[in-house]
């Protein structure tokens, strides 16, 4: 385990047993306002791994900071054994502006490892690595969907990692993506570093859902209870209902622009043939339906009340694998 005896992070020692919050300064807002990135740290006396959960890499993906918030609010993060790191919002210059970028135009989740002298966001990707990471052994990253756009509560992991299989039977989201990482961001950043993290999904950007958020909090707890570091007092059953796999998906893309009419089916299981909206024109002379291509789940749909030919608009599921494969 990466858990020693102290934790040191930006030059602040942890003792075991101690909870400190732990501002993080990286610049300035262009007011000359500090800007601090708080981080929450909880330590048990008892030795175990530590675990982090973080949320807002994306300024604008609200819904993460409120099941982060959760967690502290509500006391999981106090672990009976092992450290949890919580960091409710990573981006905080993108939140201030609810924004999905930070100030310099560049998407954080794709600059990692970034670089001590670059841009501000490659700067703050090389802090979060080298500061925080090197003591993580388990961490749980939590996104939304963006423009617009309603990912159903769901786990991405990385292909063939028996490891991060475990955990993702463990936190037993409604369902989970296999889906390779990309270069420059946070979660392939963090596999370099032998860090086993998963990514949440779960609601659209600049909205908070709560049964999205209950999915993402409840998930966080049976991770803590799968590494037996969960509080009693927070101790949650197993579901009988487990989490469907997905191998394969492919988006449904608008065939005319117009005003969609959503029929709701973002979460479902629908077969072949299903109308799943329609697209009219704001004058009352056609209606377009798009319908399922195959059977499967509609694990994202798009919100947006106007659509433009070419838009993806729904993702559906193609191959299912058992969850217990």
């Amino acid at each position: 385990m990466k858990n020693a005896k102290t934790i040191t992070i930006l030059g602040e020692t942890i003792l075991p047993g101690q909870s400190k919050t732990i501002n993080m300064e990286i610049a300035k807002l262009h007011n000359a306002t500090k800007l601090k990135i708080p981080i929450i740290v909880q330590r048990s006396k008892i030795d175990g791994p530590t675990v982090l959960f973080s949320a807002g890499i994306h300024g604008d993906e609200i819904n993460g900071v409120e099941i982060v918030r959760q967690l502290v609010s509500k006391k999981i993060n106090k672990p009976k054994r092992g450290t949890t790191i919580c960091i409710p919002v990573i981006n905080m210059f993108g939140f201030v502006n609810m924004s999905r970028q930070f100030p310099d135009g560049r998407d954080l989740n794709r600059v990692f490892p970034g670089s001590k002298k670059g841009s501000l966001a490659s700067r703050f990707a090389f802090h979060l690595l080298t500061e925080i990471m090197p003591v993580v052994d388990y961490a749980v990253d939590f996104h939304a969907g963006g423009a617009s756009r309603f990912n159903a509560p769901q786990i991405r992991l990385a292909p063939n990692n028996e490891d991060l299989k475990d955990l993702a039977d463990a936190f037993n989201a409604p369902f989970t993506l296999y889906s390779k990482n990309i270069g420059g961001t946070f979660r392939n950043a963090s596999q370099k570093l032998n860090v086993k993290m998963l990514l949440f999904e779960g609601g659209k950007s600049l909205d908070i859902n709560y049964p999205v958020a209950d999915a993402g909090v409840e998930g966080a707890k049976r991770i803590l209870q799968h590494l037996d570091m969960l509080d009693s007092k927070h101790f949650i059953e197993d579901q009988n209902k487990k989490t469907i796999y997905i191998e394969k998906s492919a988006w449904i893309r608008a065939k005319c622009s117009g005003l969609l009419h959503d029929n709701g089916y973002v979460g479902a299981f629908v077969t072949k043939g299903t109308v799943l909206a329609t697209i009219t024109d704001p004058f009352g002379k056609f209606e377009r339906k798009i319908k399922a291509p195959n059977d499967g789940y509609i694990i994202n749909a798009n919100q947006a009340p106007i659509v433009y030919q070419g838009d993806a608009v729904y993702h559906i599921s193609k191959t299912l694998i058992n969850a217990k494969h």
